[in-house]
């Protein structure tokens, strides 16, 4: 039976805190423009927003760049925190080394798997879809802005769940599968796809819709999830071949420890993907009242 950290209603509320606290300096502008925009235009070479997708290569190579664009969510954080515990299991530099790769492949999987189903989705339905629809409104939320509360309220939610279930709270019927824990996480990240509203995600959205090719959907969104979590999955590689023994053996200094990094991780980003895109979401048409940061 694995470790349960102490003090986790302390752990909840401070992971719960921590959440909110992010959705009210968190600057979209910020992230998506001046990072996710600049980024890809860099990647590819011209100005990527508005700018026409000349073909499958194009679209693949823009699919990739918008996704390497798109790096910076508190979500691609926590789905890379539920591989904490695997630092702390292995002493060799080999071992370190396989076992990080390991479940970061199985999280790949969870992503393309996803990803490559809503590409085909996409090309068979997509001009019928809300995240097609160009339409803007003043007040109230559009098709688009109601599919984006539905799908990351529900993957809020999930994450919230396996947060608790980390630190024993709840039931975890992942809890004897590690494999099956970052395959979910995956798709979880492939799920960002069929609800962010990102002005470079629903520009290839159209490409495909208007394209109606199954195969370059499915190809195309795989890229897009697979530089979504590319530049955090050699960020933690390199930080458990760099931190060596070190991290590793902090995690395992204390029963409990990795549950409790992994579960924090977990809550926070769940409550913060909650409330950023199902109640600031609100304020933003001003129908209710939300703080924000004067930056934000």
């Amino acid at each position: 039976m694995a470790a349960v950290p102490a003090r986790r209603g302390l752990v909840v509320f401070l992971s719960v805190l921590a959440g909110f606290v992010l959705t009210v300096v968190w600057s979209a502008e910020f992230v998506d423009k001046v990072i996710g925009e600049n980024t890809t235009s860099a990647l590819l070479g011209h100005e990527a927003k508005g700018s026409p997708i000349s073909g499958v290569l194009a679209g693949m190579a823009f699919a990739f760049a918008s996704g390497l664009g798109g790096t910076f969510t508190a979500c691609n954080i926590a789905a890379l925190g539920a591989a904490a515990p695997v630092m702390g299991q292995r002493s060799s530099f080999g071992g370190r080394l396989r076992g990080t790769v390991r479940p970061l492949m199985w999280l790949a999987l969870g992503a393309a798997v996803v990803s490559a189903a809503y590409g085909v989705v996409v090309a068979l339905a997509g001009t019928r879809m809300p995240q097609y629809s160009t339409a803007t409104q003043t007040a109230g939320l559009s098709p688009r802005g109601v599919q984006s509360m539905i799908v990351f309220g529900v993957i809020g939610l999930v994450l919230v769940y396996l947060g608790l279930a980390a630190l024993g709270l709840v039931p975890d019927p992942l809890r004897n599968s590690p494999n099956a824990r970052m395959v979910t996480m995956g798709a979880l990240v492939g799920g960002f796809l069929i609800g962010r509203p990102y002005g470079l995600y629903r520009q290839l959205f159209r490409d495909v819709a208007d394209e109606g090719n199954v195969l370059y959907g499915a190809g195309a969104f795989v890229l897009q999830s697979l530089g979504n979590i590319a530049v955090f999955a050699l960020v933690f590689v390199l930080l458990t071949m760099v931190g060596g023994r070190g991290l590793a053996g902090w995690l395992a200094a204390r029963p409990g420890r990795a549950a409790l990094v992994t579960g924090a991780l977990l809550i926070a980003a769940g409550v913060f993907t909650v409330l950023y895109w199902d109640v600031r979401l609100l304020a933003r048409r001003d129908l209710i009242w939300y703080p924000v940061a004067p930056w934000a």
